[in-house]
């Protein structure tokens, strides 16, 4: 930013560098995190996680469900059928098909899927646009994937997930991912 006084004509720039971040130190002492509540820190996660990595799709023009819709389209030479897609997907939205459906047509329309609109039922198709998208935001969203897991081991990870899978068991709750 450069700032110039009216009053004299000397003029300063000033320069903001990178923000670092502090280390990481946990909220409790060990002691007193065993009586912090899951749901608070489960649900503070997963909102920061998704928000992490939707600000990274978001800078290259994309919502998480397009991401998810080009990822079960590309691969497949002969297409993929829509409502296969949106049955594959539906699992991860909490509001239902219809936002999926307008989603897929969004693509279409941008030109980085095609579907023969004269024939009912055609699969879709990524284009050459949608597949080189798809292959530069795969390479972010491994450094993304790198950044969210920055200082867990694998074992750690794993173990992270089992806990929270079994409390979804312990209260009877429902939970997929393919």
């Amino acid at each position: 930013m450069t700032n110039t006084n009216a009053n004299t004509t000397a003029t300063t720039t000033t320069t903001t560098a990178p923000r670092r971040k502090p280390p990481f130190a946990p909220s409790h002492s060990d002691a007193g995190l065993i009586d912090q509540p899951i749901g608070y820190w489960s649900s503070a996660a997963g909102k920061a996680v998704v928000h992490h990595i939707r600000a990274m799709l978001a800078e290259n023009g994309l919502t998480q469900p397009q991401w998810w819709v080009l990822n079960q389209v590309v691969g497949h030479e002969n297409g993929r059928d829509r409502k296969e897609v949106v049955q594959v997907l539906r699992g991860y939205l909490e509001f239902g098909e219809g936002p999926l459906e307008h989603d897929i047509d969004s693509l279409i329309g941008r030109g980085l899927l095609t579907q023969d609109p004269d024939v009912a039922g055609a699969p879709l198709h990524v284009t050459d646009a949608g597949a080189e998208l798809r292959d530069r935001v795969a390479a972010l969203q491994e450094r993304t994937r790198a950044e969210i897991h920055e200082g867990i081991d694998d074992a750690d990870y794993v173990q992270a997930l089992k806990v929270l899978q079994r409390m979804i068991h312990n209260v009877d709750g429902q939970a997929w991912h393919h």
